[in-house]
């Protein structure tokens, strides 16, 4: 694990949209198709509104989320949603996204056709995601119903998962998709999340999800 530290959170969102930026146009010199993951939720967004605006081949970015809540796009929950407002804009709205919600009850109805989706922009070429206070990272929750599966060297590249305090049924890239990405990073803030890292470092990857990347990540992190 590499530790970035950051004077503040400004800062941070802006060096990391230009590394990420510069990873993608080195990855686009190479190959015809490259894809980007990002992590849900609200901390990201100043990353997604500077990288948004670069010069990139974007017609040829596939973008997909770490996970998913299985809600509509037009739910508040939906981090589809929030991507297409932030990241999914200006010169970034001619990437291409992947989805990880399809109409229907469960994930489970929708898994495979989903997975299928998924399967030719593997593997990833620039992983960003986030971690909990609890180490969780992606959907990969520690105690949910289905971590022990998705942590498996042969688990498939997409499962549901259920968890104590995740609300609804998500979707999640497993494990092997998250370590198999060319370049991975972890974007935090805090005290608390700090903390929490470093104590990952040091424990089971079932009671720190987050542990399984670790190794190959850059962290990113201000107060």
């Amino acid at each position: 694990m590499e530790l970035v530290e950051y004077p503040d959170r400004d800062l941070m969102m802006l060096a990391l949209a230009d590394r990420l930026a510069s990873e993608l146009a080195e990855a686009l010199r190479h190959h015809d198709r490259v894809s980007l993951s990002v992590p849900g939720g609200t901390t990201p967004g100043p990353v997604f509104d500077v990288l948004s605006e670069q010069a990139l081949d974007w017609d040829r970015v596939a973008v997909v989320l770490n996970d998913e809540r299985w809600v509509p796009e037009d739910s508040p929950r939906s981090n589809t949603g929030l991507l297409k407002k932030r990241l999914l804009v200006s010169k970034a709205s001619a990437a291409t996204l992947i989805p990880l919600y399809a109409e229907a009850p469960a994930p489970e109805d929708k898994i495979g056709a989903l997975a299928e989706g998924l399967a030719p922009h593997l593997p990833l070429s620039v992983l960003l995601l986030g971690m909990g206070a609890d180490m969780h990272t992606a959907s990969l929750f520690p105690g949910a119903d289905n971590l022990a599966a998705a942590l498996a060297a042969d688990a498939p590249p997409l499962m549901a998962m259920r968890a104590e305090g995740a609300g609804e049924p998500r979707i999640t890239l497993t494990a092997p998709v998250l370590t198999g990405a060319m370049s991975t990073h972890i974007l935090i803030t805090g005290a608390e999340k700090r903390a929490a890292i470093e104590r990952a470092a040091h424990l089971p990857v079932h009671e720190a999800p987050v542990r399984c990347v670790l190794g190959q990540a850059t962290v990113h992190w201000a107060e």
